[in-house]
């Protein structure tokens, strides 16, 4: 779709969008505290481990997954070997094994150590895993690979996607296999986010830079602004995965109001169809405060009607800057309805806000704001992570309200159309060992509790600010 058509339609949008204003400060400290309430009491936060930035790794990013035995996975950008040639030590995959009995502690085990570019392997994981129906892990690295990407001079490699298999025998290490590694060019660089995986075992993702297109993106990073990838497994077991572009990223063109996406920040997910959807950081419509570079987008991928044909992208919502949002952060959601959910930082009136788009009678996606937080000044970037059995959609806020180290929320659907959800804070971070800054998508079992983790606190003395900490929501 022309952005300038689509800009059109956000300006004369029929969505009713509810903005709380603020005049300053005090007010939106007054507004924070209005978010605790007796209908948003606080639920109870078990820390399950707290990194020590040694070989266990730091700085955990990227959703938590399980496995059918309840154990637990996840990724560390840092710690683990000291011997990569990127801006980090070189991250770790890790595995928390429930206690045997009520009460008890969970055991982390590490179950790989990234080696890096030197060793032609994956460095600093940017993305969380996903895990298919056999207990294989998937998950991206920024930088390390066979790749001959140059940072601050220096070679750090265009990152991987890989593979880590379990063990025949109980007690054997973990196989790991990179199954891509960037090379900078058309393919992308830096792999970011979390993959999703389809019934066929393919795999996409999105790189934040690279793909031979655009001139306004960082330009540490040459510039480039992007790709969407998909990735086949081989026919016979051994044989090579085979690596596709489905979309390069242009952004906004030096001078330009109106351009492409730029920048995908990963968290894609794929609809019964085939479609793709996520959001790009940057790109779209060259809002005053992010000139020459955007203000972001969400955006469709649809699958090729042949087998040689091309996917198509369509930006579904551009952000202005204006009550509708800037700069996604953390993909987007489906609903039950086939409607898309997301979070973005604030406009100008607003501090966040998580929107809604919905297809109307004639095929076009209309967005609606849910929730819009008050308070100039406040910089939640919010992330949505999904929905309970009754509608009611949870997520984190990294920053603010309350103590700022962030939160996790739940939004409840209004009674009434055009309403904003009611919010509830459901736990408020502080850096300590409780952990704070939540950075990743929060990952429900067993129907009420939830799992995520922090990029800081815990116990872990070898970093300022803790390391960062694991933990369990309870209500």
């Amino acid at each position: 779709m022309n952005p300038e058509s689509l800009y059109s339609q956000v300006l004369n949008s029929r969505a009713t969008i509810q903005v709380i204003k603020v005049g300053g400060v005090l007010m939106a400290l007054l507004v924070v505290c209005s978010f605790v309430s007796p209908a948003s009491a606080q639920w109870n936060e078990q820390v399950l481990y707290s990194f020590q930035n040694g070989l266990d790794g730091s700085l955990p990013t990227g959703a938590v997954v399980f496995d059918t035995a309840g154990n637990l996975y996840g990724v560390t950008q840092e710690g683990g070997a000291a011997t990569c040639l990127s801006p980090y030590n070189c991250g770790t995959v890790y595995k928390l094994t429930p206690p045997t009995e009520n009460g008890g502690a969970w055991t982390e085990t590490v179950l790989y150590v990234f080696k890096g570019y030197a060793f032609a392997d994956g460095a600093t994981p940017q993305g969380g895993l996903v895990v298919d129906d056999t207990g294989n892990l998937y998950g991206t690295t920024g930088y390390g690979g066979s790749g001959p990407c140059l940072l601050l001079g220096g070679p750090v490699g265009c990152g991987t996607v890989y593979e880590l298999s379990p063990p025949t025998h109980a007690g054997d290490a973990w196989t790991e296999t990179v199954l891509y590694s960037f090379q900078g060019g058309t393919d992308g660089y830096v792999a970011f986010g979390d993959l999703v995986l389809d019934k066929a075992r393919n795999l996409y993702g999105g790189t934040l830079f690279g793909g031979g297109k655009g001139t306004t993106c960082d330009s540490l990073y040459g510039g480039q602004c992007g790709t969407i990838f998909e990735l086949s497994p081989p026919k016979q077991k051994g044989g090579q995965w085979t690596e596709k572009v489905l979309h390069r990223f242009a952004g906004v063109a030096e001078g330009a109001k109106f351009g492409d996406g730029a920048s995908p920040n990963g968290g894609l997910v794929i609809d019964t169809t085939g479609n793709l959807y996520g959001t790009t950081f940057l790109g779209g419509y060259n809002c005053p405060h992010n000139s020459n570079q955007g203000c972001g987008t969400v955006f469709e991928l649809s699958p090729p009607t042949s087998s040689k044909g091309a996917w198509d992208e369509k930006l579904v919502h551009v952000f202005m800057n204006k009550t509708d949002g800037t700069e996604p952060m953390g993909g987007v959601i489906l609903g039950a309805d086939g409607s898309l959910f997301g979070a973005a930082n604030g406009g100008t009136e607003v501090s966040g806000v998580v929107f809604k788009l919905n297809l109307d009678g004639n095929g076009i996606w209309e967005e609606s704001i849910v929730y819009a937080a008050g308070g100039e000044g406040f910089y939640y970037a919010p992330a949505v992570s999904g929905f309970d059995s009754r509608g009611n959609l949870y997520g984190t806020i990294n920053v603010g309200p309350g103590l700022l180290d962030g939160s996790v929320f739940r939004l409840k659907p209004s009674a009434t159309e055009h309403r904003a959800w009611i919010l509830g804070l459901l736990y408020s971070f502080e850096v300590s060992s409780t952990g704070g800054y939540p950075n990743a998508e929060l990952t429900s079992r067993n129907g009420d509790n939830l799992y995520g983790s922090t990029q800081q606190g815990g116990d872990g003395s070898a970093c300022e600010f803790g390391c960062g900490t694991v933990f369990k929501l309870m209500p």
